[in-house]
């Protein structure tokens, strides 16, 4: 919970400054170099004006970053909008304070985003190819970075200087700690024998049409660039597949395994060199008649290892001294050396297990080594064949076949499909954003698509077709369904409702519940979210009142089947820290000062953005 806490605090912002900057650069603003015309703003601050295409940009990525949570459409773009207003409103005013990111600070933050690197390692081909994708200059890409990170540094001046009492942390533990005790029973929903009249259909259709309807659909051409079929195109012979197998043999080769036991004979203040030497020779000599793991138990001054017989674990190169080093590599499998030296003092080695290493002949892994070679010869190729694809697509907006042809691809065609299903190549939630989009609907091919690093896709729309009107006759049986479960629905509400209206009265859970043959459930000393309740329950257990005068608090929680739990809550016992919370106490502060800090943060927005010149246009946010 501590740790959900200093993420939610510290993350909200750097999450929106990733969304800001990082691959596919839903970059607020980011096509407003185009001719506006005499398109009316959706919004403005200050001098900055924002057009609908920015809210459609934003709302692209909230959706994607937010998807199958079931949001509205309307509340996400709502949100999109006030997300650009509030970054707009911060940048102006950071920019106003005169707070600055170098150009060395927005470069080493761009070298170490994981979109611009190819096996760990910054690649400046990849940097170049993925803004040439976005249709953005190196320059204004550095720029937006810089401003990304100044409004960050103005975050962190307030979340940072925040702190925690220690009598926050023990009322943060009293509440996440509490203990609930509850009774309660279930009203469940029961089958209807009289079905919806004709007439109850008929008006619930016309009243709710929208829930009846074909979804919108498209289907889409494409072209495919995949490394994998680059790949496949490489020529091979057995000489440039031995060469290559021979500078990648470590790739092919299982290391020696090697598990070493030591007994140490330090050298310190109460032993001197010549003591320690001595009472090595002589273990050497007790091994005879001794078992290694037992003597290092007795007599080994490495107390920690000497608990486990003296076991090392396994020998890696590198950790150790060169001497120490040298004379466990040279032992055979049960073999005890000599004593050696090291800064520690004298130590005794023994092999324990050993397993050689081994490396797979050619002929074993061919057929692994010639597509390793074809992929590193093909990665060149690819890179350039992904600049060309996305320079020509957008060059020529109006066809695929132009860039198809340049490139030696073909022109494929998907099936219809919607914005949350489709088969193929529209199975990915990547090209169905695509294929919905502001400018593929407009009849543009869509930016490169990044299936993966190594798979780009450029779509085009085929056809569109809208959200149509499905005929009464056709959802009949679904509109008398969804009108009987409404009624059951009401019947268990009321039902509840009058349960709860005894219960508050003074009557026993008990007495009421034989009433209605209701089983009772009873759960003592409940604690936040470590039960098996669902969750909308559990919910409402903890944001209850607590009982007041001896009397039970009592209320309804609506599960989402639909069934009503009339709950009756008889005691709350305040939480205490346990041992595991008092270990945590310093993160504890950290993560709950982070939170005040964070509230503090929004709160500061909310004002700059009530003292900045912001409008909105409804009308045009409308359209």
């Amino acid at each position: 919970m501590l740790t959900k806490i200093r993420e939610k605090a510290q993350g909200a912002f750097a999450w929106g400054i990733l969304i800001l900057i990082c691959v596919p650069f839903a970059l607020w603003g980011i096509n407003n170099y185009l001719d506006t015309g005499k398109e009316a703003p959706v919004a403005s601050v200050g001098d900055k004006d924002f057009y609908q295409r920015d809210v459609n940009k934003a709302y692209e990525q909230y959706s994607q970053n937010l998807q199958g949570m079931g949001i509205d459409e309307q509340i996400l773009k709502a949100q999109a909008l006030q997300k650009l207003i509030k970054d707009e409103v911060l940048l102006q005013y950071v920019h106003a304070e005169g707070l600055v990111a170098t150009d060395n600070e927005a470069r080493e933050f761009i070298k170490s985003l994981p979109y611009f690197q190819v096996d760990g390692k910054f690649s400046d081909k990849q940097y170049k190819t993925l803004l040439s994708s976005q249709r953005i200059s190196s320059g204004e890409f550095v720029n937006r970075i810089k401003n990304a990170l100044i409004m960050e540094q103005f975050q962190h001046s307030i979340v940072d200087s925040s702190f925690a009492t220690q009598y926050d942390v023990e009322g943060f533990f009293k509440i996440q700690n509490q203990q609930r005790d509850v009774d309660y029973v279930t009203v469940r929903l029961q089958p209807l024998t009289e079905q919806p009249t004709t007439e109850e259909i008929s008006t619930y259709y016309q009243q709710h049409q929208d829930l009846y309807q074909t979804p919108e659909q498209v289907s889409v051409e494409y072209i495919e660039l995949s490394l994998e079929d680059i790949a496949k195109k490489v020529i091979v012979t057995d000489d440039k597949l031995k060469a290559f197998y021979e500078e990648q043999k470590d790739q092919y080769t299982t290391p020696e395994r090697r598990k070493i036991s030591h007994i140490l004979f330090a050298i310190n203040d109460k032993t001197d060199a010549k003591t320690a030497l001595a009472k090595a020779e002589k273990a050497k000599q007790d091994l005879a008649s001794k078992d290694f793991a037992v003597l290092a138990t007795e007599i080994s001054d490495d107390k920690l290892t000497a608990k486990n017989g003296g076991d090392l674990g396994l020998f890696n190169v590198g950790v150790m001294e060169k001497a120490f080093e040298d004379a466990a590599s040279a032992l055979k499998l049960g073999e005890v050396s000599n004593p050696v030296k090291s800064a520690f003092g004298f130590h005794l080695i023994k092999v324990t297990e050993l397993v050689p290493g081994n490396t797979k002949p050619f002929d074993s892994v061919k057929n692994e080594v010639t597509k390793a070679y074809q992929k590193a010869q093909a990665e060149n190729a690819f890179y350039e064949a992904g600049e060309k694809l996305t320079e020509m697509s957008y060059e020529n907006p109006d066809n695929l076949k132009t860039v198809a042809d340049a490139l030696g691809l073909s022109v494929q065609k998907s099936a219809p499909f919607t914005k949350v299903r489709g088969e193929g190549i529209a199975a990915e939630e990547k090209i169905r954003n695509a294929a919905f989009s502001e400018e593929v609907l407009q009849g543009n091919n869509s930016a490169p698509v990044e299936l993966s690093s190594e798979h780009l896709v450029v779509v085009r729309l085929l056809e569109h077709k809208m959200a149509a009107k499905r005929d009464l006759a056709e959802v009949k049986q679904e509109v008398a369904a969804v009108l009987s479960k409404e009624k059951a629905n009401r019947l268990a509400a009321e039902k509840a409702k009058q349960i709860k209206a005894r219960l508050q009265a003074g009557e026993s859970i008990q007495a009421v519940a034989a009433e209605n043959k209701l089983e009772i459930k009873t759960e003592k000393g409940l604690t936040r979210g470590k039960n098996k309740l669902p969750e909308q329950l559990n919910d409402a257990i903890f944001k209850a009142a607590k009982p007041v005068g001896g009397k039970p608090s009592v209320f309804v929680a609506i599960l989402p089947s639909g069934e009503q739990v009339i709950v009756s809550l008889s005691k709350v016992t305040a939480g205490i820290m346990s041992d595991d919370d008092k270990k945590q106490l310093e993160l504890a502060k950290k993560s709950i000062a982070n939170a005040f800090g964070q509230t503090e943060f929004n709160e500061v927005l909310n004002s700059l953005q009530a003292d900045a010149d912001v409008e909105v246009n409804k009308k045009a946010q409308a359209q």
